[in-house]
């Protein structure tokens, strides 16, 4: 990438999230805290739907893979945001702040199709019962995994080429701690109004877009359980609810930080940090726990893992 790049820059100088060493001591903290528990999180719902046959479901397999990109969303900046906390110089190569660009929106559009289609596989159940295990077939949920990975790639080699033939000649100062285009282009040695222009609509309108459709459909689903609920009280539309609220909790988590980095038209640096701190750091953690304390059978499904392996160790 660096020989497609002719430009004079060859790395960007990250200005962080403070240099304050009391509130450096607490992100720290509290980022490495947070870290190691959304790692641990992720990997332990990847693991229990994987290992339990009574997960093996659309449903599972979908949040399984979510909880998989999540490892991704945690592994891309947060373990350099941690290292460089108290380093007084930090420093990403061009290459290595294209590489953080390319994943961040490969995982960012594969997340997006995959909170899109757990809505489908939502409205399937509620609203085609009996047809869903044949529209929500095993094959289907292969193609849409797919899907999902192919769009991102797709959306994240569509943001590359608005950048990586850029001339970028100084400054290379980015008041971040980590790369992404909205502020790399700002440093860019030649006109990029149009640029901005398009890279607003390529990430901040497709996922304004997603976001409304995601609600929309939400409160449709929300709409017909509640009457369901008024008309049988069952405990199976209680459960439904508590499935889309779950899910709705994690549509906002994800669009939330992403329309305002992307839409709102005059950045502020230290909403912008915020926002970036949130989604790298806390998001994934929420994401496991709103899945598992919101629903019986993942509680259920980890406590016999956890039983399955005390026995396997107490035999060995």
């Amino acid at each position: 990438m660096e020989g497609v790049n002719q430009s004079v820059v060859s790395e960007f100088v990250f200005l962080g999230l403070t240099n304050s060493w009391s509130i450096q001591l607490l992100l720290f903290v509290f980022s490495s805290m947070f870290y190691v528990a959304s790692m641990m999180g992720n990997c332990l719902i990847v693991f229990t739907v994987a290992s339990d046959p009574h997960l093996h479901s659309p449903m599972y397999f979908l949040l399984a893979n979510l909880s998989f990109i999540d490892l991704g969303v945690s592994s891309v900046t947060s373990p350099k945001m941690i290292y460089d906390l108290f380093k007084k110089h930090k420093v990403i190569s061009f290459t290595g702040c294209v590489t953080q660009i390319f994943f961040i929106h490969v995982i960012g559009g594969t997340e997006m199709v995959l909170l899109i289609a757990m809505a489908f596989d939502r409205y399937v159940a509620i609203c085609k019962p009996l047809r869903y295990l044949t529209i929500m077939s095993p094959r289907m949920c292969l193609l849409i995994l797919v899907a999902a990975w192919i769009i991102g790639l797709i959306h994240s080699s569509a943001q590359l080429a608005f950048v990586i033939n850029l001339p970028f000649c100084g400054p290379n100062i980015l008041d971040s701690f980590y790369c992404d285009i909205p502020r790399l282009i700002k440093l860019a040695c030649t006109d990029t109004y149009k640029l901005e222009f398009m890279i607003t609509a390529n990430s901040g309108f497709i996922s304004l877009i997603a976001f409304f459709l995601l609600i929309i459909s939400y409160v449709f689903l929300l709409t017909t359980v509640q009457k369901h609920v008024w008309k049988h009280s069952s405990g199976g539309s209680s459960k439904a609810l508590s499935t889309l609220s779950a899910h709705i909790t994690v549509v906002f988590l994800f669009f939330g930080p992403t329309l305002f980095i992307y839409t709102w038209p005059q950045p502020n640096s230290q909403i912008d940090k915020f926002l970036a701190l949130f989604d790298a750091v806390l998001t994934p953690f929420l994401n496991p726990v709103i899945y598992t304390f919101r629903n019986k059978e993942m509680k259920v499904a980890i406590k016999r893992v956890f039983k399955t392996l005390l026995t396997f160790r107490n035999i060995s």
